[in-house]
């Protein structure tokens, strides 16, 4: 079922989805958090898309803020709420409400969002594309528990992940960050079973791709150890090596799809770490709502920091391959 409702309020919207759900015949409220998504009409089908598969793991009241820019000085004064909500099959398992803010109250979406969210239930706030600086202290930001962004939409990945480590507060996460949980849990498992001291690592993926450099500082701020970052044709992250002196433990994912898992004194064996789909990844970050701090702590060692230390670990390498200098010959004594 889907309504449509021009220059409303809350106030409207909340009768209209009570008196939805008694029509379609299902008064009884079985949704778990309220998902805020905020994005614009390009890229709204999209988001929909992936809250309504993961809403099936997750049953949501579904909130889809949308800022409609106003090009004329007079309609940038005019203040105007339309909302069409959804319930039933064309809401996934739970409820949709996208709202479209209009004039000066696309500077006061809270307020619009703030008498809609399910009362005693989490609220998670999703930036699937472009997202503020702080996320914490954005007003939309500041009602959810969890804040969920993608550095990887970003123009610079790498210094959006500069700003995300300088404004972090708990609660704050990426799906460039869940992307690398299965290679994460993979490397920890292969540790495990070989119990060796790594020496040195290398990680090889895409050029700025937001989730290489995660992979790589999470390497090294918990084995505390030089990490150097290579990168490759991709697609995303193709290979990870820990170098120990027994041998190298290498996972290498060529295609995308199918990876092979190399140890020391073991046979190769083939590892499925397929791409996810965006939905897949909200699904997984919203299993969790308390703060994330390896991710918080990965995210502080920082870009910067983790190339210095590969620049610093590969200078005394170069130092030991430059040819040693000739000896000067010794001069001949001469008798006096």
């Amino acid at each position: 079922m889907k309504i449509d409702l021009t220059e409303t309020t809350s106030s409207k919207i909340n009768s209209a989805l009570v008196q939805a759900r008694r029509d379609i015949g299902t008064p009884a409220i079985g949704m778990v958090l309220t998902l805020v998504i905020v994005t614009d009409e390009e890229n709204a089908y999209d988001a929909l898309k992936s809250a309504y598969d993961a809403s099936h793991e997750h049953p949501s009241r579904i909130l889809v803020v949308i800022k409609r820019v106003s090009r004329s000085p007079r309609s940038r004064r005019d203040a105007r709420l339309d909302a069409e909500i959804r319930v039933g099959a064309d809401a996934g398992t739970g409820e949709t409400v996208v709202l479209r803010l209009h004039g000066e109250l696309v500077d006061h979406a809270q307020s619009v969002v703030l008498p809609l969210l399910l009362p005693d239930a989490p609220v998670v706030v999703w930036w699937p594309e472009f997202s503020p600086a702080d996320l914490a202290g954005d007003p939309l930001g500041a009602l959810g528990q969890r804040r969920i962004t993608d550095t990887y939409a970003a123009e610079d990945p790498l210094a959006a992940l500069s700003g995300r480590a300088a404004a972090y507060a708990p609660g704050d996460t990426d799906l460039s960050w869940t992307r690398i949980t299965p290679w994460r849990s993979m490397l920890a498992a292969a540790l495990d079973q070989q119990r060796v001291s790594i020496v040195s690592a290398t990680v090889e993926g895409e050029e700025d791709n937001p989730s290489c450099e995660l992979l790589a500082m999470w390497l090294a701020d918990r084995l505390h150890v030089p990490v150097e970052r290579k990168p490759s044709n991709g697609p995303g992250l193709t290979s990870v090596r820990l170098e120990t002196k027994e041998g190298a433990v290498v996972l290498d994912r060529a295609d995308g799809g199918l990876a092979t898992l190399r140890m020391p004194g073991q046979p190769d064996r083939a590892v499925a770490l397929k791409r996810r789909e965006t939905a897949e990844l909200l699904a997984e970050e919203l299993r969790r709502l308390d703060p994330d701090n390896t991710y918080a702590s990965a995210l502080k060692f920082g870009v910067s920091r983790l190339a210095a230390s590969a620049s610093a670990s590969a200078a005394p390498a170069e130092a030991a391959e430059a040819p040693a200098a000739k000896p000067k010959p010794a001069r001949k004594a001469t008798a006096k």
